[in-house]
């Protein structure tokens, strides 16, 4: 956690308090369901706090959303996604950031471009997530992936798929930013 604002008015923090005072759902209640304490939940809509992915997700999940709807970017309709356009899902710490490539149709298959700070990842909790198969790519830099317990160092060119659906983490051990593609099936943001 962080003591400083790390989220501007209408990000993650103040789309989470939205969603959840439009669902009548109490502090209490979200953070029952996450495993995270209700202050903890305050700070994030406050933008004072950085989950995890792990706690996002399970915020999300008590919000009854999906992890996308909880950051920017508008829906475009139709089959093609241009650069300008990509729905950008801003963590709360600035220094990670996701771009869906994938249009809103997309039904069994997301790709997601992610850019990853030096030192930054997603967080010490390992987080799983209900698709079938996951793979990264690294195009840019490293990135240490934790999956299924073995932790597998990917430079530039290397991929590895694993399952999501078992615990698994990332985080980037270089000194640039590391670029990824996340190939998963079926979507889950």
């Amino acid at each position: 956690m962080t003591s400083k604002p790390v989220d501007p008015p209408g990000d993650l923090g103040g789309r989470m308090r939205e969603l959840r005072r439009r669902n009548n759902i109490t502090l209490r209640e979200v953070a029952d369901a996450a495993g995270v304490s209700e202050s903890f939940v305050s700070q994030v809509e406050r933008g004072v706090a950085n989950p995890s992915m792990a706690s996002l997700r399970r915020m999300a999940e008590a919000l009854g959303e999906s992890v996308a709807s909880l950051f920017v970017g508008a829906e475009m309709p139709g089959m093609v996604v241009r650069a300008g356009d990509r729905k950008r899902l801003a963590h709360p710490a600035g220094s990670l950031d996701d771009y869906l490539l994938t249009p809103p149709g997309a039904k069994t298959l997301q790709i997601i471009y992610s850019v990853v700070a030096p030192g930054d990842g997603s967080g010490e909790e390992p987080y799983t997530h209900p698709a079938d198969e996951e793979c990264v790519i690294v195009i840019v830099g490293q990135l240490v992936v934790t999956a299924g317990g073995e932790e597998y160092l990917l430079e530039e060119g290397d991929s590895l798929l694993l399952d999501p659906r078992l615990p698994h983490s990332y985080r980037n051990p270089g000194q640039v930013p590391a670029r990824s593609i996340w190939v998963m099936s079926p979507p889950m943001y």
